[in-house]
């Protein structure tokens, strides 16, 4: 899977649920990561931050979404790709946040790092879309007390049309109520979403936007 590939070959589902796997940790320190929604109209999933080994990427630009990618870009469904980083045994901590993000909003969440598991990725749903979502795919965290900011961009999964119809969407408490994840397919490939163009039912007036999409700051702090 393409997860671990350079290991191994070297979804609406509103999780509201604190997701967290946890091995020993090192001089008992934890990455604190703050992500920041800099939308105007788009609503982030339950973000969910991971902490791992070197060299484990969500996804590839250009190359096809895993099934675990789809289900939280389609459906902002979390646990597939949780349990997944978790199962591998190349991640040390991985965390879901409790709720969604409004525009303008922040929440801070916390996962435990060791010189192993220096590395951070994080991912979550914009909606309403068809299949787009944030990311910090698999960087190095901060050294000693400082702390690092990088702006996400929002990507395409590229595993459903973007149609734009709330049939497809889904919700509440959004402006679609539609389905999430489905097996169809899309234009193939993860790719930079071009944004809402207004071609179904959503205004892009009120749910376009200008990349980047989210702020995201790691600081590096001690564990409690």
């Amino acid at each position: 899977m393409k997860l671990l590939k350079s290991f191994l070959s070297t979804g609406l589902i509103l999780s509201a649920s604190l997701f967290t796997g946890i091995a020993n940790a090192d001089g008992n320190r934890a990455f604190e990561v703050t992500v920041t929604n800099i939308t105007k109209g788009e609503v982030f999933t339950p973000i969910m931050v991971a902490s791992h080994r070197h060299g484990v990427k969500l996804f590839e630009i250009g190359e096809p979404a895993d099934q675990d990618l789809e289900m939280l870009a389609e459906g902002g469904d979390t646990v597939p790709l949780s349990n997944s980083l978790l199962s591998s045994g190349l991640a040390l901590d991985v965390v879901t946040a409790e709720g969604p993000l409004l525009p303008g909003h922040s929440v801070t969440l916390s996962v435990k790092t060791d010189n192993r598991n220096s590395h951070v990725s994080v991912a979550s749903m914009l909606v309403p879309t068809n299949d787009a979502f944030i990311a910090v795919n698999g960087i190095h965290g901060p050294r000693g007390n400082k702390s690092k900011t990088v702006y996400s961009p929002a990507y395409d999964a590229g595993t459903e049309e973007n149609d734009e119809l709330c049939d497809n969407i889904p919700g509440p408490p959004f402006a679609c109520t539609g389905e999430g994840f489905n097996a169809e397919s899309g234009e193939g490939y993860v790719y930079i979403h071009p944004g809402i163009q207004g071609n179904g039912d959503l205004e892009s007036s009120a749910y376009d936007w200008n990349n980047p999409v989210a702020k995201i700051t790691i600081k590096r702090v001690k564990a409690d």
